[in-house]
């Protein structure tokens, strides 16, 4: 997800909330991208083992974008929630699962979600908001929503993982993915590891989807790096799960 960042430890810029260039212009493009991510499902079996799944669960998605995840949550959620601030998304997301009685779409940030205290089982995030250091405020609300025992997952790209994280650290040169690993676990997270495979079925699409994703120059470096139709990307999955007891301070 391509992003602006200032600062030491890739610290967001402040505001109602963070462009994503490649999903607010591109969403068609952004919807082959979704499609060819994780293809072996190697992401999605980590999240159930990370969290213990969601069956019979309320969960909530924030920055849930267009929705592409809310259906496939709601395959055996009880309910869904997906949660996004810009409103072109909220459209396309209502689209999506119109008709799908355990699905609701909201527009909101992630530092003011409208749902009520300890509303919710599991808490997901990917490559949205939750991007190191300047995310505290998010990181309170999905506390607050959780209901003991909940788990707040945030998902991201792992810029130590190649050739997609060296791409990303051409990029964004002033990201530091280790102070990035310091805050999530000075705040009690987690880390899982998990390399995935994005496999496209024609080259064009892939080609198209590196030009949403990096600047021309760096697209162009990583479509020379690529000979086939795969691309190799690696993510983080933090995992914090709310107390189920009392916590003396």
């Amino acid at each position: 997800m391509r992003r602006t960042w200032t600062g030491f430890g890739g610290q967001p810029r402040p505001g109602p909330a963070i462009p994503s260039p490649n999903i607010w212009n591109w969403p068609e493009v952004y919807e082959i991208e979704n499609r060819a991510q994780d293809a072996d499902g190697e992401l999605w079996s980590a999240l159930r083992e990370e969290t213990g799944g969601w069956a019979g669960r309320d969960v909530v998605d924030v920055g849930c974008g267009d929705g592409f995840h809310l259906p496939r949550f709601a395959q055996d959620a009880s309910t869904v929630t997906g949660v996004e601030p810009h409103p072109p998304l909220v459209q396309r997301a209502r689209r999506r699962c119109a008709g799908e009685e355990r699905i609701t779409v909201l527009e909101a940030g992630a530092e003011s979600l409208p749902l009520p205290d300890a509303s919710a089982d599991v808490v997901h995030a990917r490559t949205a908001y939750f991007f190191g250091p300047g995310c505290e405020p998010g990181l309170a609300e999905a506390q607050r929503v959780l209901r003991p025992g909940g788990v707040l997952a945030v998902v991201d790209l792992d810029f130590t993982s190649r050739p997609y994280g060296n791409w990303l650290r051409a990029e964004l040169p002033r990201y530091d993915p280790p102070a990035v690993d310091r805050f999530f676990a000075r705040h009690g997270f987690a880390l899982r590891r998990v390399t995935t495979t994005w496999r496209f079925a024609r080259r064009s699409d892939l080609e198209d989807v590196l030009r949403i994703e990096f600047s021309a120059r760096t697209a162009q470096r990583a479509i020379d790096d690529v000979a086939g139709l795969t691309v190799r990307v690696g993510y983080r999955v933090h995992t914090r799960r709310r107390p189920t007891g009392l916590v003396l301070l």
